[in-house]
């Protein structure tokens, strides 16, 4: 059974790559019912904190608590995204791998979030060629 809120972040990371941006993809879930989504827009809007997170939590808006809430991501948060989590008390967050990137997955959970990794092989697969062939657009994105 597939869950709709990742499938809605897997199809926002598709949107990106199409889009000619990195293919990072996040889904912002309030019981069962998608609140927003959004995608790495670095290279669309020249924007350096544009992550994948930073987008679907934008595209939300203003909420009155996320702390009923699971951020949905293809891709493990960095720093950035990771300090927006915990400063929003989202108390759950699902990632599809964390092969290519590892994440801040052990502040996430010394903050108390759950975070729980789907090992999805089309996300592996879209980061492991996205990698290969923008390395430099990719070394931008995690500031290398």
């Amino acid at each position: 059974m597939t869950d709709p809120g990742f499938e809605a972040a897997f199809q926002a990371a598709q949107k990106s790559l199409r889009e000619g941006g990195i293919p990072i993809g996040a889904a912002l879930v309030r019981d069962g019912s998608i609140v927003a989504t959004g995608h790495n827009e670095r290279v669309q809007r020249g924007d350096p904190i544009a992550h994948g997170e930073m987008a679907a939590l934008r595209a939300a808006g203003r909420q009155r608590t996320y702390r009923d809430t699971t951020l949905y991501s293809t891709l493990a948060p960095c720093a950035m995204c990771t300090g927006t989590i915990i400063q929003f008390k989202i108390p759950r967050v699902v990632v599809g791998e964390a092969e290519t990137f590892p994440g801040e997955f052990d502040l996430l959970r010394s903050r108390g979030v759950e975070v729980t990794v789907l090992h999805d092989a089309r996300c592996i697969e879209m980061m492991r060629s996205f990698q290969q062939e923008h390395p430099q657009l990719w070394a931008e994105d995690i500031a290398e």
